[in-house]
């Protein structure tokens, strides 16, 4: 007579899975099978998609527990719906992945840049002058925040101040690159 999912206690279930028994396997996908359907479903609006999710969940899970990857058996319904939840992230970067720039190919002349592709000349030139027209440490501050992705403690070392003063810096620098752009782009 073989035994309801429910009838399982959770340390139960656990040991028996990592001593390689398929009907707590079985038992463990009946009793979690449908929470982990749903969940998916309701974050990924598929069905398909739902019983890949579930699936995928299950192996991982069950390959997680044969491998002693669980602390405490009292923890294992929020440790299924942990993977499942990783796994529908996976799932949605995988899906809306973006590729890089790099992946096209565009009709760039050979002295030419990708800036060229996405800014024409007019914009190009106002953004150039606007630069242009920022003190020099306003330069320096762009150059080294947004080309150069240095962080807010190599800024400060850099330009010799504060890092609580590099916010007011950052503020005031982009409010003058504002006026000045404004200003040429009216023009």
């Amino acid at each position: 007579m073989q035994r309801s999912a429910d009838a399982f206690p959770h340390n139960e279930l656990v040991t028996r899975i990592q001593q390689g028994d398929t009907a707590a396997e079985e038992a463990l996908y009946e009793k979690f099978s449908s929470r982990i359907y749903f969940l998916a479903l309701s974050e990924l609006h598929s069905k398909d998609d739902a019983e890949d999710i579930r699936a995928e969940t299950f192996l991982r899970v069950i390959q997680a527990l044969r491998e002693g990857k669980l602390r405490s058996a009292d923890s294992l319904p929020s440790f299924i719906v942990g993977f499942a939840l990783n796994i529908i992230r996976e799932h949605v970067r995988h899906k809306y992945k973006t590729d890089s720039l790099e992946d096209y190919e565009y009709d760039v002349a050979s002295d030419g840049s990708l800036e060229d592709v996405f800014l024409d000349a007019e914009t190009s030139r106002a953004l150039e002058q606007a630069v242009n027209k920022l003190k020099p440490r306003e330069q320096q501050f762009l150059r080294m925040y947004y080309y150069e992705e240095l962080s807010k403690e190599e800024i400060s070392a850099r330009l010799g101040i504060k890092e609580d003063r590099l916010r007011l810096i950052k503020s005031r620098t982009l409010q003058a690159f504002r006026e000045i752009y404004k200003k040429l782009a009216t023009a």
